[in-house]
């Protein structure tokens, strides 16, 4: 496969079968010369030196910024970068939900969120006495676009979903959830960690005030992501870290704090990780997305028909959702299903996946979750079915 060949970690473990994509990706050597090159012929702090090398560093660093503004259609400016997903998501919480939420506000969220997604919110709603609203999901796990929208009142003030969420791979219509909390007077932020690999993202179609996304998710390093936000927006947000870089005037009475998006970059930022985020940009938007999404979408139709088929399985969201498929067997454990399936050196994710609330509005204490990524195969789906039979006939013959 020729998308396959451009990951060194397949080579260096070429007998396992790696379906946990959806925790983090794995890296193409673009990514991989990208960081390297940065240390050995770049490696200045940005937006302090005068020197050639840190003028260099900075000025390539702020087109990289313009280039993941041009990712999700929108300009440099709109752009905060941050550690990920969970960073971004924090700040738009700290530093604009109390500009927005009252003790009479309400705050909407989903049961299927991630935990990134819903703790803020929650946390927010206890110090503003906001009264804290979550969509359940029907018996699959699913919380649709309706019954999001079927929650918006004209009291609330923030909508916080999962474009794509990560138990179920569900897809949301943010258009239309925009649409309804725009009309209402709120604001929309999005968990877009699982989407932005599997789907083209622009905001100027989606509508969202805010959208949080993770590098390590779209291939790219860890520690590294951007928080997406309507310039007037960012504009009226107060810091909610200080030091280095993200200033314009100290003096021992008062500071001033520099325009957005820097004022929200205190100290020296993950650099290296920000040249790697512009190789996974680059190599994503130089591959045909159409095949990378008939190429998945046909790996996930193999998966959940060939789970289907298995006495005692129990899936999970629907035949639409993007980039995972969770499921349980009966009689066995999760944790002790992804231990067996780890024997046959097949890595996927069991637990709660940082969904509790979604966990208990199933009545389940976990699942096993399998995710793909464009260097997935027929093979490695049919290696993990394959060991999902075998291990039903094992716990059935143990008891």
């Amino acid at each position: 496969m020729k998308w396959r060949d451009d990951f060194p970690f397949f080579a260096a473990h070429p007998d396992l079968v790696y379906l946990d994509s959806a925790a983090t990706a794995q890296k193409p050597q673009i990514v991989l010369d990208a960081l390297t090159d940065y240390y050995i012929n770049q490696n200045a702090n940005v937006h302090r030196g005068l020197y050639q090398l840190a003028f260099q560093a900075t000025e390539d660093y702020e087109k990289i910024r313009q280039q993941v503004g041009e990712f999700v259609g929108v300009n440099a400016d709109n752009i905060v970068f941050t550690r990920g997903t969970t960073e971004a998501l924090n700040l738009v919480a700290s530093s604009f939900g109390p500009l927005v939420v009252h003790p009479d506000s309400e705050i909407l969220v989903t049961a299927a969120e991630h935990h990134s997604n819903f703790i803020p919110w929650q946390q927010l709603a206890k110090r503003t006495g906001a009264k804290f609203v979550v969509v359940p999901p029907d018996d699959q796990g699913i919380v649709t676009t309706d019954a999001i929208i079927d929650h918006v009142t004209a009291k609330t003030a923030i909508v916080a979903v999962a474009q794509v969420t990560n138990v179920t791979g569900h897809v949301v219509d943010v258009a239309r959830i925009g649409q309804a909390v725009h009309a209402k007077g709120g604001y929309l932020v999005v968990d877009g960690a699982q989407a932005v690999a599997h789907m083209p993202v622009d905001m100027r179609q989606l509508g969202a005030d805010f959208y949080a996304f993770s590098g390590h998710k779209i291939y790219g390093p860890t520690g590294i992501g951007a928080l997406v936000g309507k310039k007037q927006l960012l504009q009226q947000m107060p810091p909610i870290a200080f030091g280095g870089e993200m200033i314009d005037m100290v003096t021992e009475a008062e500071s001033t704090w520099a325009p957005s998006p820097l004022k929200f970059e205190a100290g020296t930022p993950n650099i290296a990780g920000v040249f790697g985020l512009s190789a996974a940009i680059t190599y994503l938007t130089q591959s045909d997305a159409e095949a990378r999404e008939q190429h998945e979408r046909a790996l996930l139709d193999q998966l959940r028909t060939g789970l289907q088929a298995i006495p005692g399985m129990t899936v999970y969201g629907d035949s639409e959702g993007v980039s995972v498929v969770s499921f349980n067997l009966a009689g066995v454990h999760p944790h002790d299903l992804a231990t067996y399936l780890d024997e046959q050196s097949i890595a996927v994710r069991a637990g709660h996946h940082c969904a509790q609330p979604l966990m208990t509005q199933l009545n389940i204490p976990a699942t096993v979750r399998a995710s793909v990524g464009l260097y997935s195969n027929e093979d490695d789906v049919e290696r993990l079915l394959s060991a999902v039979r075998a291990a039903g006939r094992y716990f059935n013959e143990s008891e």
